[in-house]
């Protein structure tokens, strides 16, 4: 992919960014230079390559399905201003 000079100026422009002649040059080469490295991965043959999510064959621990904390909804409803049927209410905000 190319990228021109105007291209650059016409990202800062959308951007709001006022840029000099010389950052849209310096800008200029980094994202030719970023444009090229992709060239270079694109043209590489990836036929028969499995997609890795990981490069190693690893796996997350699993854990037991359990409930681990005590129910203190009890305890914590106790202290709101207005409770009905165990669930909080609140004053009503949109009309």
């Amino acid at each position: 992919m190319t990228l021109s000079l105007a291209d650059v100026a016409r990202i800062a422009d959308l951007a709001r960014l006022d840029v000099t002649a010389e950052e849209a040059a310096d800008v200029h080469g980094k994202l030719a230079a970023i444009f090229g490295l992709i060239d270079q991965l694109a043209a590489v043959d990836t036929t028969g390559v499995a997609p890795l999510a990981h490069p190693l064959e690893c796996f997350a621990p699993l854990r037991e399905d359990a409930v681990s904390e005590r129910d203190e909804r009890e305890l914590f409803q106790s202290a709101a201003p207005a409770v009905e049927d165990g669930l909080y209410l609140v004053p009503r905000v949109v009309e």
